[in-house]
C-alpha cells in the first residue's frame, strides 16, 4: 500500500511471544486453501492467457519501469521526486508547497531509496548494486527538515531495510554485492534514532512530524506542538521497527512501536471494536470518530495481521480478528466498504469511498477470506473501467467525488494477491488493463504523470516514489513465473510500501545473531503448518459467526425466572447449546474484580457463578482463574459504562490464540446495563441465583421438582384470569402491549420455539408449574463480595445512578406490575451528549461532502 494514509475479542491486552520458526505466509496460496473450487466459483472467470502473452506483458512492465526510473535518475536525482511534465527534480523548499504531501520529502533521495528492492525483484541486479553505492555515498539523513514520521518510516526506513534484506541475499548467492558490509542497515539504524524523539509522549503515540536534525520540541525543530495523529500514522510502525531491532539487536525500536500499537488497541471503542481516524496523542481521545478501512486507518489493520506473520505474537492475531469481525459486521456492505461512526456503527459516516481501501481485498486474501475480496475487487474494477483509473474518492454509484489519481498501486496489489490465491486468469486480464491505461493516459516523455482529473485526463506534475516502489513490483510479479525470479519471493513479507522483510526474522530475538542465516531446510514444513493454522482459523471464524446469544435468567426471590438477560457467548468453555439444563448457581463477585490474577476469595467463589469485570487480560485467562478457584461458571460484565444489548451488537468472547480445551465451565458476557441488574440485585437481596443456558427456560422447567411459594401459583392463576378477561374485553389490549414492552426492556430473549419446546420467556407468569414435589426452593444467605467504591473498576452504588427512591423489598404484586424492576430514566446530560454526538456526526458528513 502506498503512503499518505490520510494523516485497529479479548478483554484487553494479553498474549505473548510464541516460539516458532519463520513461516512462509504466501505458501498457503499455492497449497490449495485459497484456490478451492467453492472460491473459484465466485471468481469472475476468464480464458487462460498464453505463456507468450504473459511474458510479453512482463517485458512491457520492465520497459515501463525503465522509462520511469531512468528519467528520475537523469532529470531528478538526487532530488526526492521526479516532476515528469517539466523534466526536473522536486526539491523541498524550491517548489511551491503542496502542504502535507510534501512531508514525505526530506532531501534524502526518496525515490531511489524507495526503489531499491524493486530493482532486485525485476532482476536488475547491476542497477541495484549501483543504486546502493549511490545511496551510501550521497544520501544525507541529518537535514534540518520536518518530515512525516509515518511516510519516512514506510518509505525510507522500509526502503533501507528492504534494500539490506535483498543485499545480504545477493551476497550469500555469491555473484553480486560481495563488497557489502551492512551499510544500508547502519543508515537505517541512524534514521531509526532520528525518529525516536517523536515517541516522547505520555501515551506512547508518536508525534506526526519530526525534524531530522533537531527532533521534536527543540526550539529549532519547528514541530512538537501537534496534538493529533491518524491511526494509521501511529499504528504502521511495527514491521519496520521490529525488523530494525532484530537486524541490529537493539530492542528499543520494537518496544516503542509495540507501545503505540498497545495504546491504540486499548482506546478502541469497546462496544463496536472499531477505531477512529484521528486520535489525540496526549489524551487518547478520538478526534475523528468515523471509521473505515481506507485513508487514516488502512495500514493499522494490515500491520496487525502481518506482525503476527512476521513476529509470531498471537496477541496481534487476536486483535486483528476482533477488528476484522467488526469491519465485516458494520463497514462491509458487499461489495461496498462504507465508513461508519465508532459509537453508532449502524450510522454511515459517508456516502462515498476513498481509493486507499483498494488494498483491503489483498489483506483479506492473507486472512483467507476470499469471497468478499473478490466482490470488492470487482466493484473497484468497474469504477476503473468507467474512469480509466481509480479516483481518489467515488460514490456508491461510481461517480467521481475527488477526481485526482496519483498513480496509487493498491488496486494492483490486490489484483496480484487474488491471482496468487485463485489462479484465475481473469486477474491477468485486469493487470493487462492497468498496463494499457498507464501507457495510454499517464505516460509522458519524462516518466509517468499523476492524473489531476480522471474525467478530463489532465495531468499533474507529480510521480510519487510509491509508483516505482509498488506499482511495477506488483505488476511484474503478477505476470512472472517462478523461473523468472532470481530468489523466492515467498521467503519475504511485504510491508505496506511493498518492501521485503525476510520471514526468518521471526526466529531472531532482540539479542540477534548477525549471521543472517535462515533455517531453510524447514521451509516446506513451516509453510504447511501455517496453511493448516489458517485453515483452522478460517473454520473457527465461520463457526464464531453462527454462535447465537445465550441467556442469564435470575431464578431466585423475588424474580423466579421473570428477568432474562441477553448474554454473549464464549468461543471456549462449556457449550450451553449441548447442555440443555444449563448451569445454575448463586453468584459471587470475585477478588480481584478483573479476574486477571489468582482469586483471593475462593471460599466465596467455590461452587458458584463468578462475576467479574471486563478488561486488563484475555477472557480465557479470567476463565482459568475462576475455574481454579472452584467456580462452576462465569459472567463477564462490560466495563464500558452504559453499554447495553439494546444498542450494541452481540459480543462474543474470543480465546487467547492458544488451546482452550482446559476450560470446561461456561462463560457468558453481559453488557454494562444488564450486568448492573445482577449487581443491584445482590445489593438488595444478597443471595441471587441465576441460570446460564442456551435460551430462557419456562418456570415449569426451572422449578421442576421444587416447591414454588403459593403466592407464585396464585399469581399464575391471576394471570390466567386476566388473559380470559382480555379475550372478552378488547379495551385491555393496550395494557397487555405495555406489559410486553416492559418485559423486553430488560433484554428478554425471544427466539422462535423449536418443535416440541416451550417458547422463551416473554410472559413467564402465564406458565404454571408442573410436577412440583415437596422440595422447596433453596435460598440462603450466601457469601457475596461486591466491590467497594475504593476498588478500581468497581460499579457505582445503585443509589448514585439516578434512583433517589429508597429501595425496599417489593411485593409480588409490585413485581408483576413492573417486570423491568431496575428501569431508570435516562439523565438529561446523557440525552444531550447523544444529541451533540449526532450533530457532530452529521456535521462531519456535511463537511466530507463539501
Amino acid at each position: 500500500m502506498s503512503g499518505a494514509a490520510g494523516c485497529q475479542g479479548g478483554g484487553g491486552g494479553g498474549g505473548g511471544e510464541r516460539g516458532h520458526r519463520w513461516r512462509r505466509p504466501w505458501k498457503l496460496l499455492a497449497l490449495g486453501l485459497l484456490s478451492a473450487s467453492s472460491v473459484l466459483a465466485a471468481a469472475p472467470g476468464a480464458g487462460a492467457m498464453s505463456k507468450e502473452e504473459k511474458r510479453r506483458l512482463g517485458n512491457q512492465v520492465l520497459e515501463m519501469f525503465d522509462h520511469a526510473y531512468s528519467n528520475y535518475m537523469e532529470h531528478a536525482y538526487p532530488a526526492d521526486e521526479l516532476m515528469p511534465l517539466t523534466c526536473r527534480g522536486r526539491v523541498r523548499g524550491q517548489e511551491p508547497s503542496r502542504g502535507d504531501v510534501d512531508d514525505a520529502l526530506g532531501k534524502f533521495s526518496l525515490t531511489l531509496i524507495d526503489t531499491l528492492d524493486t530493482l532486485v525483484v525485476l532482476n536488475k541486479t547491476k542497477e541495484f548494486e549501483e543504486a546502493v553505492k549511490k545511496v551510501i555515498k550521497d544520501v544525507n539523513l541529518d537535514n534540518d527538515i520536518v518530515v512525516s514520521v509515518f511516510e519516512t518510516n514506510i518509505r525510507v526506513l522500509g526502503g533501507l531495510l528492504g534494500g539490506h534484506s535483498v543485499a545480504i541475499m545477493l551476497k550469500e548467492k555469491g555473484e553480486y554485492m560481495q563488497w557489502y558490509n551492512g551499510e544500508l542497515l547502519h543508515m537505517a539504524k541512524e534514521l531509526g534514532y532520528k525518529l525516536l524523539p517523536a515517541f516522547n509522549t505520555t501515551s506512547g503515540l508518536p508525534y506526526p512530524r519530526v525534524n531530522l536534525k533537531f527532533g521534536v520540541r527543540h526550539p529549532e525543530a519547528r514541530t512538537g506542538t501537534e496534538t493529533d495523529t491518524c491511526t494509521a500514522c501511529a499504528g504502521t510502525l511495527i514491521l519496520e521497527f521490529a525488523a530494525l531491532s532484530r537486524f541490529t539487536g537493539t530492542s528499543i525500536f520494537e518496544e516503542y512501536a509495540r507501545k503505540a500499537l498497545d495504546f491504540i488497541w486499548e482506546k478502541r471503542q469497546r462496544s463496536s471494536n472499531l477505531v477512529g481516524v484521528t486520535i489525540n496523542i496526549h489524551t487518547g481521545d478520538w478526534v475523528r470518530k468515523d471509521s473505515g478501512v481506507g485513508a487514516g486507518i488502512d495500514s493499522y489493520y494490515e500491520y496487525l495481521l502481518k506482525a503476527y506473520v512476521l513476529l509470531g505474537d498471537d496477541s496481534f492475531l487476536e486483535r486483528f480478528n476482533t477488528h476484522y469481525d467488526a469491519i465485516m459486521r458494520y463497514i462491509s456492505q458487499p461489495p461496498l466498504l462504507l465508513d461508519v461512526h465508532i459509537h453508532k456503527p449502524m450510522l454511515n459516516a459517508r456516502t462515498w469511498m476513498d481509493s486507499l481501501l483498494a488494498f483491503f481485498p489483498g489483506l483479506q486474501v492473507l486472512k483467507g477470506d476470499i469471497r468478499p475480496a473478490i466482490e470488492t475487487h470487482e466493484m473497484l474494477y468497474q469504477v476503473i473501467k468507467k474512469h480509466n483509473f481509480l479516483p481518489e474518492a467515488f460514490t456508491t454509484d461510481f461517480r467521481v467525488h475527488w477526481a485526482q489519481h496519483p498513480l496509487r498501486p493498491e488496486f494492483a496489489e490486490s489484483t496480484y494477491f487474488l491471482y496468487k490465491a485463485t489462479g484465475d486468469p481473469y486477474y491477468l486480464e485486469v493487470g493487462k488493463t492497468l498496463i494499457e491505461n498507464l501507457n495510454k493516459y499517464a505516460r509522458v516523455p519524462c516518466g509517468f504523470a499523476a492524473m489531476k482529473d480522471v474525467r478530463t485526463g489532465s495531468h499533474e506534475d507529480r510521480m510519487d516514489s510509491f509508483f516505482l516502489a509498488e506499482m511495477f513490483k506488483y505488476l511484474y510479479l503478477l505476470f512472472a513465473d517462478k523461473e523468472d525470479m532470481i530468489f523466492d519471493i515467498e521467503d519475504y513479507i511485504f510491508t505496506t510500501e511493498a518492501h521485503l522483510l525476510p520471514l526468518w526474522l521471526s526466529t531472531t530475538n532482540q539479542t540477534i545473531s548477525k549471521k543472517n542465516t535462515a533455517a531453510s531446510s524447514l521451509d516446506a514444513e513451516d509453510g504447511l503448518r501455517f496453511m493448516q493454522e489458517m485453515i483452522e482459523l478460517s473454520s473457527q471464524q465461520q463457526k464464531e459467526q453462527q454462535l447465537p446469544p445465550r441467556a442469564v435468567q435470575i431464578v431466585s426471590h423475588p424474580f423466579f425466572g421473570r428477568v432474562v438477560l441477553t448474554a454473549g457467548p464464549a468461543q471456549f468453555g462449556m457449550d450451553l447449546s449441548k447442555h440443555k439444563a444449563g448451569t445454575r448457581g448463586f453468584v459471587a463477585t470475585i477478588k480481584p474484580y478483573n479476574g486477571c490474577s489468582e482469586i483471593t476469595n475462593p471460599e466465596a467463589v467455590k461452587e458458584k457463578i463468578a462475576l467479574m469485570q471486563r478488561g486488563q487480560c484475555m477472557f480465557a485467562e479470567k476463565a482459568r482463574n475462576i475455574q481454579k478457584a472452584g467456580a462452576i461458571g462465569g459472567i463477564v460484565i462490560d466495563d464500558n459504562e452504559g453499554s447495553s444489548s439494546d444498542t450494541a451488537p452481540l459480543f462474543q468472547m474470543a480465546g487467547d490464540g492458544k488451546n482452550t480445551d482446559d476450560i470446561t465451565i461456561p462463560m457468558l458476557f453481559l453488557f454494562n446495563k444488564e450486568g448492573n441488574i445482577i449487581l443491584d440485585a445482590i445489593r438488595e437481596y444478597e443471595a441471587v441465583e441465576v441460570l446460564l443456558s442456551d435460551k430462557a427456560k419456562d418456570r415449569a422447567t426451572i422449578f421442576k421438582g421444587k416447591m414454588i411459594p403459593n403466592y407464585i401459583i396464585d399469581s399464575n392463576l391471576e394471570m390466567e384470569n386476566m388473559d380470559q378477561n382480555l379475550s372478552e374485553n378488547d379495551s385491555h389490549k393496550q395494557n397487555a402491549e405495555e406489559a410486553t414492552s416492559a418485559s423486553q426492556d430488560v433484554g428478554a430473549v425471544s427466539e422462535e420455539p423449536e418443535e416440541g419446546e416451550s417458547s422463551d420467556v416473554t410472559d413467564p407468569d402465564s406458565l404454571s408449574p408442573a410436577n412440583a414435589d415437596s422440595d422447596s426452593v433453596s435460598i440462603s444467605n450466601q457469601d457475596s463480595y461486591v466491590p467497594g467504591t475504593d476498588e478500581a473498576g468497581a460499579p457505582e452504588p445503585a443509589c448514585t445512578r439516578g434512583d433517589n427512591q429508597p429501595r425496599e423489598q417489593k411485593t409480588e404484586a409490585e413485581s408483576n406490575s413492573k417486570v423491568n424492576w431496575d428501569n431508570k430514566v435516562q439523565p438529561m446530560e446523557s440525552i444531550l451528549a447523544d444529541w451533540n454526538e449526532d450533530i457532530e456526526a452529521f456535521e462531519m458528513m456535511e463537511k466530507d461532502e463539501l
